[in-house]
């Protein structure tokens, strides 16, 4: 390993060992999965900073999620479980199994064609490791309840769609999605709580699908439109304070006017990026 690596490894192993750190001796496996969770969540929103320019974001946050892969590795070693050298070997074995058109002789010029023998390549591995699986009686017990909802939903469809299950091209989503639109209108109309919470999740669900007809990943999307939302609005506060207006102070009207503003603010600096990169 590197140097820098070898040093991550021995101080967790400190903090971890007699007179090291109280709270970092406590944690266990179990105690330490929120953490990792939500490290992961803040390495996804730090990768769109990079996107922007900001590759210093990613870093850190890439060094925090090591962090705890690190942290449950030590747990292991201390349960005689596994070590981070066993990690490492065991994902370098994964790496060259799953990719035999680099380290063997199978032909796969394009990523789709790695896509579709990604679950050939599994099944082999399954039977080389002798890993044990779980009993499913369905393909779709192979996405995680625990994964976020749009994930989910993409990832479910992602497995029907491979036997075919599955819209023809986008343009029979949006009729799909019309109906959806039309099926939730009916149920306000009605005032139908319960049928409005259900339409609603139809409609997510069929976006979901629209997105990976067009290979546009949902969480991603959604995520760079949430920041989007942020810049804007606070933009809309910024420029209220600045009039000596709180939020409460003003209206929806003056509001949609700076929030017009602001879309026009992107746009122009939007136009001035791809010009520059022209």
């Amino acid at each position: 390993m590197s140097k820098n690596f070898d040093e991550l490894v021995m101080v967790m192993a400190r903090l971890r060992a007699p007179g090291g750190c109280p709270w970092d001796r406590e944690q266990t496996y179990e105690s330490l999965a929120q953490y990792l969770l939500e490290e992961a969540f803040e390495t996804f929103d730090a990768i769109q900073d990079a996107a922007e320019g900001k590759p210093e974001n990613l870093r850190e946050e890439l060094g925090d999620l090591l962090l705890q892969i690190i942290f449950h590795s030590q747990i292991a070693e201390e349960k005689d479980d596994f070590n981070i050298e066993d990690v490492c070997a065991s994902i370098t074995r994964k790496m060259i199994l799953r990719h035999p058109h680099v380290f063997g002789d199978k032909k796969l010029d394009t990523a789709n064609d790695v896509l579709q023998n990604w679950d050939e390549l599994k099944k082999a591995e399954r039977e080389i490791t002798k890993k044990e699986e779980k009993t499913k009686n369905s393909i779709l017990d192979e996405v995680p309840l625990a994964f976020p909802a749009l994930i989910e939903a993409g990832k479910l469809t992602k497995k029907a769609a491979k036997v075919n299950f599955d819209w023809e091209n986008s343009e029979q989503i949006f009729d799909k999605l019309a109906e959806e639109v039309d099926e939730l209108k009916q149920a306000i109309s009605a005032n139908l709580v319960e049928n409005i919470e259900e339409e609603i999740g139809d409609l997510l669900f069929v976006i979901v699908n629209l997105a990976r007809k067009l290979d546009v990943e949902p969480e991603t999307a959604l995520k760079k439109t949430n920041r989007k939302f942020r810049r804007r609005f606070k933009f809309v506060e910024s420029k209220l304070k600045e009039r000596g207006q709180s939020l409460e102070e003003s209206n929806l009207e003056e509001m949609d006017v700076l929030w017009n503003e602001s879309k026009k603010k992107d746009l122009t600096n939007k136009n001035f990026k791809n010009q520059s990169s022209d």
